[in-house]
Protein backbone atom coordinates (compact mmCIF):
# COMPACT_ATOMS: atom_id res chain seq x y z
CA UNK A 1 0.00 0.00 0.00
CA UNK A 2 1.31 3.22 -0.85
CA UNK A 3 0.70 6.05 1.53
CA UNK A 4 -0.47 9.76 0.12
CA UNK A 5 -0.20 12.64 1.95
CA UNK A 6 -3.39 14.32 2.84
CA UNK A 7 -4.65 17.31 4.72
CA UNK A 8 -8.03 18.08 5.24
CA UNK A 9 -6.43 21.94 5.21
CA UNK A 10 -5.28 21.48 1.81
CA UNK A 11 -8.87 21.83 0.84
CA UNK A 12 -9.76 23.87 -1.85
CA UNK A 13 -11.87 26.77 -0.41
CA UNK A 14 -13.59 28.57 -3.41
CA UNK A 15 -14.45 32.09 -3.32
CA UNK A 16 -17.81 33.45 -4.70
CA UNK A 17 -16.70 33.81 -8.23
CA UNK A 18 -15.16 30.61 -8.06
CA UNK A 19 -18.28 29.63 -6.90
CA UNK A 20 -20.72 30.81 -9.44
CA UNK A 21 -18.76 29.54 -12.21
CA UNK A 22 -18.94 26.28 -10.83
CA UNK A 23 -22.37 26.11 -10.59
CA UNK A 24 -22.57 27.47 -14.21
CA UNK A 25 -20.12 24.75 -15.59
CA UNK A 26 -21.56 21.82 -13.54
CA UNK A 27 -25.11 22.83 -15.09
CA UNK A 28 -23.83 22.66 -18.76
CA UNK A 29 -21.63 19.89 -18.01
CA UNK A 30 -24.61 17.92 -16.50
CA UNK A 31 -26.24 18.10 -19.72
CA UNK A 32 -23.62 16.52 -21.50
CA UNK A 33 -24.06 12.41 -22.48
CA UNK A 34 -21.35 10.70 -20.63
CA UNK A 35 -22.05 7.19 -21.58
CA UNK A 36 -18.84 7.77 -24.03
CA UNK A 37 -16.13 9.27 -23.58
CA UNK A 38 -16.34 13.11 -23.38
CA UNK A 39 -14.00 15.07 -25.71
CA UNK A 40 -13.50 18.99 -24.87
CA UNK A 41 -12.18 21.59 -26.50
CA UNK A 42 -9.19 23.94 -24.73
CA UNK A 43 -8.53 27.01 -25.84
CA UNK A 44 -4.84 28.05 -25.60
CA UNK A 45 -3.64 24.17 -25.82
CA UNK A 46 -2.14 22.85 -28.37
CA UNK A 47 -4.14 21.00 -30.19
CA UNK A 48 -6.88 21.71 -28.47
CA UNK A 49 -8.95 18.83 -27.97
CA UNK A 50 -8.77 16.46 -25.15
CA UNK A 51 -10.61 13.39 -24.35
CA UNK A 52 -11.94 12.42 -21.34
CA UNK A 53 -13.31 8.50 -19.96
CA UNK A 54 -16.68 8.64 -18.23
CA UNK A 55 -15.90 8.27 -15.37
CA UNK A 56 -13.51 10.84 -14.80
CA UNK A 57 -15.40 13.03 -16.72
CA UNK A 58 -18.24 12.28 -14.01
CA UNK A 59 -15.61 12.95 -11.55
CA UNK A 60 -15.17 16.40 -12.46
CA UNK A 61 -19.03 17.21 -12.81
CA UNK A 62 -18.78 15.93 -9.29
CA UNK A 63 -16.15 18.45 -8.04
CA UNK A 64 -18.02 21.05 -9.76
CA UNK A 65 -21.02 20.81 -8.10
CA UNK A 66 -19.45 20.95 -5.05
CA UNK A 67 -17.53 24.05 -5.64
CA UNK A 68 -20.69 25.29 -7.05
CA UNK A 69 -22.24 25.00 -3.70
CA UNK A 70 -19.63 26.79 -1.98
CA UNK A 71 -17.91 23.28 -0.29
CA UNK A 72 -14.52 23.10 -0.29
CA UNK A 73 -13.03 20.38 -2.13
CA UNK A 74 -9.89 17.96 -1.82
CA UNK A 75 -9.28 14.72 -3.85
CA UNK A 76 -8.42 11.65 -2.11
CA UNK A 77 -7.07 8.78 -3.93
CA UNK A 78 -9.65 5.28 -2.41
CA UNK A 79 -6.26 3.35 -2.06
CA UNK A 80 -4.34 6.08 -0.45
CA UNK A 81 -3.58 5.20 3.33
CA UNK A 82 -5.07 7.41 6.32
CA UNK A 83 -3.59 8.12 9.86
CA UNK A 84 -5.74 8.28 12.43
CA UNK A 85 -5.82 11.85 12.03
CA UNK A 86 -6.60 12.38 8.35
CA UNK A 87 -9.55 10.04 8.57
CA UNK A 88 -11.00 11.76 11.45
CA UNK A 89 -10.57 15.19 10.15
CA UNK A 90 -12.49 13.44 6.86
CA UNK A 91 -15.28 12.19 9.15
CA UNK A 92 -15.12 15.16 11.25
CA UNK A 93 -14.84 13.31 14.58
CA UNK A 94 -12.32 13.67 16.97
CA UNK A 95 -9.15 10.75 16.76
CA UNK A 96 -10.09 9.61 20.47
CA UNK A 97 -14.02 8.81 19.08
CA UNK A 98 -12.52 7.51 15.73
CA UNK A 99 -9.64 5.04 18.10
CA UNK A 100 -13.17 3.87 19.80
CA UNK A 101 -15.00 2.84 16.62
CA UNK A 102 -11.80 0.95 15.19
CA UNK A 103 -11.34 -0.74 18.33
CA UNK A 104 -15.17 -1.79 18.30
CA UNK A 105 -14.46 -3.12 14.58
CA UNK A 106 -16.72 -0.24 12.94
CA UNK A 107 -13.63 0.27 10.46
CA UNK A 108 -11.22 -1.77 8.95
CA UNK A 109 -7.55 -0.70 9.53
CA UNK A 110 -3.94 -2.42 9.48
CA UNK A 111 -1.38 -1.49 12.31
CA UNK A 112 2.20 -0.25 10.61
CA UNK A 113 4.26 -0.60 13.84
CA UNK A 114 2.49 1.04 16.47
CA UNK A 115 0.46 3.40 13.91
CA UNK A 116 -3.27 2.35 12.51
CA UNK A 117 -3.75 3.10 8.65
CA UNK A 118 -6.68 2.93 7.18
CA UNK A 119 -7.58 3.04 3.47
CA UNK A 120 -9.29 5.89 1.81
CA UNK A 121 -12.07 3.68 0.12
CA UNK A 122 -13.27 2.07 3.71
CA UNK A 123 -13.01 5.61 5.78
CA UNK A 124 -15.43 7.13 2.50
CA UNK A 125 -17.22 4.03 2.72
CA UNK A 126 -17.89 4.70 6.35
CA UNK A 127 -18.99 8.29 6.00
CA UNK A 128 -21.45 7.64 3.17
CA UNK A 129 -23.14 4.72 5.68
CA UNK A 130 -23.55 6.98 8.60
CA UNK A 131 -25.13 9.90 6.01
CA UNK A 132 -27.56 7.50 5.00
CA UNK A 133 -28.41 6.13 8.77
CA UNK A 134 -28.83 9.54 9.59
CA UNK A 135 -31.16 10.58 6.62
CA UNK A 136 -33.02 7.52 7.45
CA UNK A 137 -33.43 8.50 11.19
CA UNK A 138 -34.53 12.10 10.30
CA UNK A 139 -37.09 10.80 8.57
CA UNK A 140 -38.28 8.30 10.43
CA UNK A 141 -38.94 11.51 13.11
CA UNK A 142 -40.37 13.27 10.19
CA UNK A 143 -42.83 10.30 9.67
CA UNK A 144 -43.67 9.68 13.36
CA UNK A 145 -44.62 13.58 13.13
CA UNK A 146 -46.35 13.12 10.39
CA UNK A 147 -48.48 10.32 12.16
CA UNK A 148 -48.71 12.59 15.16
CA UNK A 149 -50.27 15.07 13.07
CA UNK A 150 -47.40 17.88 13.88
CA UNK A 151 -47.63 18.63 10.22
CA UNK A 152 -49.96 19.70 7.36
CA UNK A 153 -48.23 18.11 4.77
CA UNK A 154 -46.01 15.00 4.53
CA UNK A 155 -42.64 15.85 2.72
CA UNK A 156 -40.26 12.85 2.03
CA UNK A 157 -36.55 14.50 2.89
CA UNK A 158 -34.00 14.72 -0.49
CA UNK A 159 -31.38 11.89 -0.42
CA UNK A 160 -28.06 13.82 -1.25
Amino acid sequence: MAAVAFNIDEAYEPNAQEIEAAGNAARVLSRVDSSRPVHLTVEGAGDGVISLPSGVFNSIVRMLVEIGNGHAVTVVPVQAELTTSQAADLLNMSRPHLIKLLERGDLPFRMVGTHRKLLGRDVLTYRSRMDAARHDALQGMADLDQEAGLFDDHATLDRP
